[in-house]
């Protein structure tokens, strides 16, 4: 059996860094198995629908290189559609909905549902006070269907809902969960058809898997209450129903479920701080997942080698920042530097420090910042103050041992040498930063930190820092006479 996994997201929104992970699990396995990964697009409940967040999902998506072989697809800036099975967008399979719930209706498994919204809510009101589980009461499920159709025809509003049998017991297995019993006594009869004509999640997920020969559905815990209905549902129609993988929330640091109010949950906020696509991915894929190993840093081909469902942890997984810049820290290290220098670029001309004009000009001057910085960024962003000490013509020292530094009885002869050989410099790059040390180091048998440190401190403020050859080709010349100047007259 060819393994076939889709990622069905609703465009409602933002896509949820749980959302994507879901979508990364699916992707993992697919590729695992040489089978297919789909994305379809659940779209029935319409008033919620966000304009634009397909695309944003797209995009997303296409950043963190998980690629979907059929489905909806973005083609040339507009959307399209790729594959034998479509539509696969759900508002566009609204007749073959009809067709599949007139059959429901006809062999007794589904019936219309009158009720008005407020009797609805005076028997929730009811059962909630008398301590029972609020659920449909059933008023409407005797009604014959030659009758509900008469009301249908009239006009009158209706919902169409799954009729469940008294007292059975539906089970399932789910990969991560195990064997799930629940009985049809503790479940609600579920709308399938709504008001305006529009199925809900619980009836169109279920036909459109069958149709689309999905074999695994791998999805967030909270469908677990759900897939009882749908397992129903398969039976009714008399399908086989896929494998269920119903994967762990994540947490916050105080293991509560990840929201917005405690703080960045939407991919695109971690994209936006210049978090890697590489580093994201790699993080998001060991919150609820763990290798057979102690390995930690993945790049794409590592993760579809060592994935599994069997090691899904039933636990949610607690989505830790401090590991996520930590991993990110990692692949920003090992990144090219030219590459990097594109990418933080934005975040330079936010800060202000130079413009975008300025910036195309001095791509290579930016490369070069780049590398001496990042090994000290965690993500993108944070060069905004990384870079601080190369824009500014004055320095102030970063802490009590810095102006200490600054106090050592040879830092003015010191200074003296080392302002003439920058002088005389033809060029400041990395070969002059090695060779004017070692000059400096035969002349004054200064070395170590009573050589490096002062001017480290005097050109950077800091007592450690990057590597000081790249650090005096970054500032150049004229940036490192003014700072020599600057502690001369103000500091010393």
């Amino acid at each position: 059996m060819s393994v076939r996994v889709r990622f069905a997201p609703s465009p409602t929104g933002f896509v949820h860094i749980g959302s994507l992970r879901t979508a990364l699990y699916n992707y993992l396995y697919a590729k695992k198995n040489n089978g297919s990964y789909i994305l379809r697009i659940e779209d029935t409940d319409q008033s919620r629908l966000v304009s634009g967040a397909v695309e944003n999902m797209l995009n997303i998506l296409k950043w963190c290189g998980i690629d979907h072989n059929e489905g909806v697809m973005m083609q040339d800036g507009k959307i399209t559609q790729v594959g034998e099975y479509g539509p696969y967008i759900q508002s566009e399979r609204l007749d073959i909905y009809k067709k599949h719930i007139d059959q429901l209706l006809e062999e007794g498994y589904a019936y219309y549902c009158f009720c008005s919204k407020e009797r609805l809510e005076q028997v929730r009101e009811e059962q909630m006070n008398n301590g029972e589980t609020p659920k449909y009461d059933g008023h409407c499920r005797d009604i014959s269907l030659a009758d509900a159709r008469k009301k249908v025809e009239a006009g009158e509003p209706c919902v169409v809902r799954l009729k469940l049998p008294g007292n059975k017991d539906i089970v399932f297995t789910d990969v991560v969960r195990g064997r799930v019993v629940v009985n049809t006594d503790d479940l609600d009869d579920q709308v399938l058809i709504k008001t305006d004509g529009f199925p809900t999640y619980h009836f169109a997920v279920v036909v459109d898997d069958h149709l689309m020969g999905i074999t695994h559905v791998i999805r967030g815990e909270e469908w677990v209450i759900s897939t009882p209905k749908h397992v129903y549902l398969y039976e009714a129609f008399g399908w086989e129903a896929p494998v269920f993988v119903h994967l762990p929330n994540i947490l916050n640091t105080e293991r509560k479920k990840l929201s917005k109010r405690h703080g960045d949950v939407a991919a695109a906020d971690f994209k936006n701080k210049g978090y890697l696509p590489e580093g994201l991915i790699n993080y998001l894929a060991l919150v609820g997942w763990s290798p057979d190993n102690e390995q930690e840093i993945f790049q794409m081909e590592d993760l579809i080698r060592s994935f599994s469902l069997e090691r899904v942890s039933k636990s949610g997984g607690v989505f830790d920042t401090n590991k996520l810049n930590w991993v990110n820290s990692h692949f920003i290290k090992s990144y090219d530097s030219d590459i990097l220098a594109k990418l933080a670029t934005p975040y330079l001309v936010e800060a202000g420090y130079i413009s975008e004009e300025e910036a195309m000009g001095k791509i290579n001057w930016i490369s070069d910042l780049v590398s001496v910085l990042k090994d000290r960024l965690s993500y993108l962003e944070e060069i905004k103050n990384e870079a601080a000490i190369f824009f500014s013509d004055s320095i102030e020292p970063e802490n009590e041992e810095a102006e200490e530094v600054l106090k050592l009885t040879h830092i003015q002869d010191l200074l003296n040498i080392f302002e003439e050989k920058v002088k005389n410099a033809g060029t400041i790059d990395q070969d002059f930063g090695k060779m004017v040390f070692k000059q400096i180091q035969k002349e004054t048998g200064l070395k170590g930190k009573n050589l490096y440190m002062p001017i480290r401190v005097v050109l950077t403020g800091e007592v450690h820092g990057p590597d000081m050859g790249m650090t005096l080709k970054v500032l150049g010349k004229e940036k490192i006479l003014s700072r020599i100047r600057y502690v001369r007259d103000y500091l010393i």
